[in-house]
């Protein structure tokens, strides 16, 4: 079992670790790069994930429905810790509540389900990114305007993708190809930049880092195992929601928090030491998951 783990656990960090040495190396700007992945190669793969013939788009409803609700739940958890703790609620909440489901957590799918993964994984990587760009930026800025939502490269593309896959139209499958090509960019490109941007991260708050660190996978796990009792699951879905709820927080908390001027500093040491504290947890969530 410790052997299969490290099979899946390896690639992810070895592209984020060569990511961390080119760029304490070369220091190259990532910010084009990123930009080109989250508005061109990101919303390719989602789009071609959803429009895949063998995805039936109804089938996701309830996995949909279950990680809203953890969601949720996790950011009520982030609020009693941020009670509990004394650390600001805007410093502490979205860390806890919205995980690392991109950078890490679609290679994770594949690597350790199979390419079946890809569909479900992008559908739990769109309920919480929707709610990421709504809740979670209007709890940083009461400014926000929510109705701009649809603007977000992404977010159109799973629109367009649902739409596509709803009417049943079937897209020509060269176009299909070039569009997954374009896509499969994404992935790789999220774990090297990661990488690259552990370089740019100061780590000023160790305390809170390690606490967040430790309390996000652990409440995540909990709180997924507390919410899949309550929905009938495939075992796939089951175990990928799970292992997904042990994840670390997301580099976009850093990205909203220094955005929004909400203590970046701090959120920065919480991203960073939760993901070097990542193969613990996602070697725990795997040992159980894993069948």
């Amino acid at each position: 079992m410790l052997i299969r783990i490290a099979a899946i656990l390896f690639p992810m960090f070895a592209i984020a670790a060569a990511g961390y040495l080119v760029g304490r190396r070369l220091k190259p700007d990532m910010s084009h790069a990123n930009k080109l992945n989250m508005d061109v190669f990101l919303p390719a793969l989602i789009f071609a994930a959803l429009v895949n013939r063998n995805m039936q788009v109804g089938d996701y409803a309830v996995l949909a429905q279950a990680t809203l609700l953890i969601v949720i739940a996790t950011g009520l958890a982030g609020w009693g810790l941020a009670s509990a703790s004394r650390i600001p609620a805007k410093t502490l909440v979205p860390p806890m509540m919205f995980p690392n489901t991109g950078n890490l957590a679609i290679p994770l799918a594949v690597l350790a389900f199979g390419d079946v993964a890809l569909a479900p994984a992008v559908v739990i990587f769109m309920t919480m990114n929707l709610v990421h760009f709504t809740f979670g930026a209007w709890l940083l800025d009461r400014r926000v305007k929510l109705w701009t939502v649809w603007r977000i490269p992404s977010v159109l593309a799973t629109l367009l993708g649902l739409a596509v896959a709803l009417a049943g139209v079937e897209i020509w499958p060269p176009v299909l190809t070039a569009i997954r090509m374009v896509g499969d960019i994404s992935v790789p490109l999220m774990l090297f930049a990661l990488g690259v941007r552990l370089n740019d991260s100061r780590i000023t708050a160790v305390g809170k880092g390690v606490f967040v660190a430790i309390a996000r996978p652990l409440v995540g796990m909990a709180i997924a195992w507390a919410v899949l009792l309550m929905f009938d699951l495939p075992p796939q879905q089951h175990a990928l929601l799970f292992v997904f709820g042990a994840l670390p927080p997301a580099v976009l908390n850093y990205m909203f928090a220094e955005r929004y001027h909400q203590d970046p500093e701090t959120v920065a040491s919480m991203v960073l030491i939760g993901n070097l504290f990542a193969p613990v947890f996602m070697t725990i969530a795997l040992a159980i998951a894993l069948p």
